[in-house]
């Protein structure tokens, strides 16, 4: 039998992160076609400004499929293994993805053709709900306590890298004439998707199981339901976490699909200079979440995390002000609002895994992540788009919104206790 101390921290994090970088970009390439076509592909009898809203609507559906996801994939993440359940969420996304490739249009099928594109979202959202805290605490539980923020981050980098992988895929196809795009093209990056899922499969079922987990559960049966256990033993916990959760997943929805929106709706800039920006901002994302991890490790989470939102929340007002130059500061005040993001991103992971015990470590760090997720990045584009139309296009009720969340995040992560270094043994 395989030493699962053994096995190779490195190798665990590059099959996390492998994984998740690619159920990220299914993910995110739906949000990308959200923003830029579906509203004619899928509900073409809308005005322009209703079809995106209504894009957005069935891109939010996601968003209320992951705590379920998460519920559901967290309970056997407890029970039986982190690994079983990292492989059946990929192939879950992926085959979802592939599946909103093959889909009818509005033209072809109907109202027929946007039932089905919600509910393969909402399928990919369960798969998406149950991947996160499984690929986190399968290189948390293993390793330096004293780096943990460093390697958990990696699994973090996998965001900006599914990002970087949909926005480009998406970006080639908006290179070709409109009437093939719409007619052909935008299927292509969906259809990929079941080939780097294969990749992803041959990579991930080469890693091994928790050793704190497999300790755990030789050491005495599990007993109870993860969920109630969780609500029960760190209900303080979980809320202080999805408080945590609630300005970072805000501001990197608005900054990855709100503005593609934005930008070429109300600024009349192309889709090219858009994705061009979120490009940009995800390839320094690659760099700054690693940086923040690190400096987690060694100030703290907490002053890392508050310092990402407290920036974000002066950034407010001045990125509209950037914005509205025109081209090149488009990209340049995305790269400084996806920097302030990594801020809180970078130390999450391991600030999230050291809040919950290790026989419910999965169930309380999903919970926390995925229940704010509706909440938050899940409406935050009908939020902002909402905000828009009602102001007649002034964006000032936008930037209260987000600087609203950022008080939210602020105050959770100043009740939270610091965590860093904590010995997850004896969580």
């Amino acid at each position: 039998m395989p030493n699962i101390k053994a096995q190779s921290s490195v190798g665990v994090v590059a099959a996390s992160f492998v994984g998740t970088a690619l159920e990220w970009y299914d993910f995110f390439l739906y949000g990308t076609a959200a923003a830029l076509v579906f509203n004619k592909l899928f509900f073409p009898n809308f005005d322009p400004v209703a079809g995106t809203m209504a894009a957005f609507a069935t891109c939010a559906v996601g968003f209320i499929a992951r705590p379920f996801g998460g519920v559901v994939f967290a309970h056997f993440g407890d029970r039986v293994g982190r690994k079983s359940v990292l492989v059946t969420t990929l192939i879950i996304v992926g085959v979802s993805t592939f599946l909103i490739g093959l889909l009818p249009t509005y033209e072809s099928a109907g109202v027929a053709a946007p039932v089905l594109l919600v509910v393969l979202r909402f399928v990919q959202g369960l798969g998406v709900g149950g991947e996160w805290a499984g690929a986190v605490l399968i290189v948390a539980e293993r390793g330096d306590p004293r780096r943990r923020g460093f390697a958990t981050s990696w699994v973090q980098v996998g965001a900006p890298v599914g990002l970087l992988l949909a926005t480009g895929a998406f970006g080639l196809t908006t290179l070709m004439p409109e009437p093939e795009l719409l007619k052909w093209g935008w299927r292509v990056p969906f259809l990929l998707g079941l080939a780097l899922t294969g990749v992803g499969l041959f990579i991930r079922l080469k890693i091994l199981e928790s050793p704190l987990l497999v300790e755990a559960l030789n050491a005495a049966p599990p007993t109870g339901l993860p969920l109630f256990e969780t609500l029960r033993r760190h209900p303080r916990n979980v809320l202080l976490a999805m408080g945590a959760r609630m300005a970072e997943n805000v501001y990197f929805y608005f900054f990855t699909v709100f503005i593609l929106s934005y930008g070429t709706e109300r600024l009349l800039l192309s889709r090219a200079t858009m994705l061009r920006g979120v490009l940009v901002g995800a390839v320094i994302q690659l760099a700054a979440i690693p940086l923040f991890g690190i400096l987690s490790d060694r100030i703290g989470r907490k002053a890392v995390y508050l310092g990402g939102a407290i920036f974000l929340a002066a950034f407010a007002f001045p990125f509209f002000s950037l914005v509205e130059l025109g081209t090149v500061a488009v990209g340049g005040a995305i790269c400084l609002g996806l920097i302030g993001h990594a801020a809180m991103y970078g130390p999450q992971a391991a600030f999230m895994s050291e809040l919950f015990g290790t026989r419910v470590r999965y169930t309380g760090a999903s919970l926390g992540y995925q229940l704010a997720s509706p909440l938050s990045g899940g409406i935050a584009p009908l939020v902002a788009g909402g905000l828009l139309t009602w102001s007649g296009g002034e964006p000032w009720p936008v930037a209260v919104y987000l600087i609203s969340m950022s008080l939210v995040t602020s105050i959770a992560v100043l009740l939270a206790t610091e965590t860093r270094g904590r010995d997850l043994t004896q969580c």
